[in-house]
């Protein structure tokens, strides 16, 4: 991963896969609104397991690159059986790669053995590879105090949120704002990927008074005094903020675009003439009827009254005297 290739292939299978994920999560949310669920990955009518087989072909590259195709002797290891030091970011890059290669290919078993069970053990396990690559970055045998390490420390941060959005989705399996901030995180991270991609590996690019510098089997990027190191990785803080407002923006306008093609089509229609008169009509009738009875409450109110009087006549006291 130590190249501009290594950043960028990788880089751009995160973004596929994040975009893949958000056009699904936003089409299932605006179709049933009221019975949302999440799904870990999404199958295709053709090829059922097509997203799965697209994270076991890409890590399968990835693995093979870093450990057989990328170092000179076509192996990571020394004569004597040991890891060289200039190999080690090798082993780091390819064990990420190996754990979504079991994520992949455990989400098919477990699909395979029962669709309706396998929802939470399919998100721990993608929960378990961003752990390992957040685990691995933290860590990471490459510098971490230069350019690169601050490319790599703000790459942790949006690690996190693919993390704990995806340990969320466990006991949220409902929750579409869990799944559309983890699907958003996912393009961020293949975005920056790409970014640190050319950035890093591009001498016209390099920030100024910085420069590429050959150490350990690879190049890196040094800085000539404290002063150029500062704005070097200010630039970095102030790109990542850049594309955290491009990405924002990017996702909400996408969001809009979907809700109003796939979400429920209320039509609203103006009243004819006729109608308008008939709604008068009753408007008229219920007018009458409401009069009507208050005319007749008011009539057998009296008529209560006087026959009240009357019977009250009519049972005058008697005189017994008499």
């Amino acid at each position: 991963m130590g190249t501009l290739v290594g950043h960028v292939a990788p880089g751009f299978a995160f973004f596929l896969l994040g975009f893949w994920h958000l056009i699904n999560h936003i089409k299932l949310h605006a179709q049933q609104p009221n019975s949302y669920t999440s799904l870990p990955w999404f199958p295709t009518s053709k090829i059922r397991y097509i997203e799965l087989f697209f994270i076991m072909l890409g890590s399968s590259i990835s693995v093979s690159m870093e450990l057989f195709i990328g170092p000179e002797r076509h192996q990571p290891f020394d004569p004597d059986g040991t890891i060289p030091s200039n190999h080690l970011h090798n082993f780091e890059h390819s064990s990420i790669s190996m754990t979504f290669f079991v994520y992949a290919a455990f989400a098919i078993i477990l699909d395979k053995i029962g669709p309706k069970t396998q929802y939470g053990l399919t998100q721990l396990l993608g929960a378990l590879a961003f752990g390992q690559q957040l685990f691995l970055f933290h860590l990471h045998s490459a510098d971490h105090m230069g350019v690169e390490g601050q490319y790599h420390l703000l790459l942790q941060i949006v690690i996190v949120v693919s993390l704990a959005t995806t340990l969320l989705g466990i006991p949220y399996p409902r929750s579409f704002l869990v799944s559309f901030v983890r699907s958003a995180s996912i393009m961020f991270q293949g975005i920056w990927l790409i970014t640190m991609g050319y950035v890093l590996w591009t001498p016209s690019l390099v920030p100024k008074g910085c420069f590429m510098h050959l150490e350990e089997g690879h190049k890196v990027v040094r800085c000539s005094g404290e002063e150029s190191l500062h704005r070097a990785k200010s630039l970095v803080n102030i790109q990542f903020s850049w594309f955290l407002i491009g990405i924002t923006i990017l996702v909400m306008c996408f969001y809009l675009v979907l809700l109003k093609y796939y979400g429920e089509k209320v039509e609203y229609t103006s009243l004819t003439k006729a109608e308008d008169q008939l709604l008068e009509e009753d408007s008229s009738e219920s007018d009458r009827d409401v009069e009507s009875q208050k005319k007749v409450t008011t009539k057998f109110g009296a008529n209560n009254s006087s026959s009240f009087m009357h019977i009250g006549r009519s049972f005058a006291p008697i005189d017994m005297e008499r």
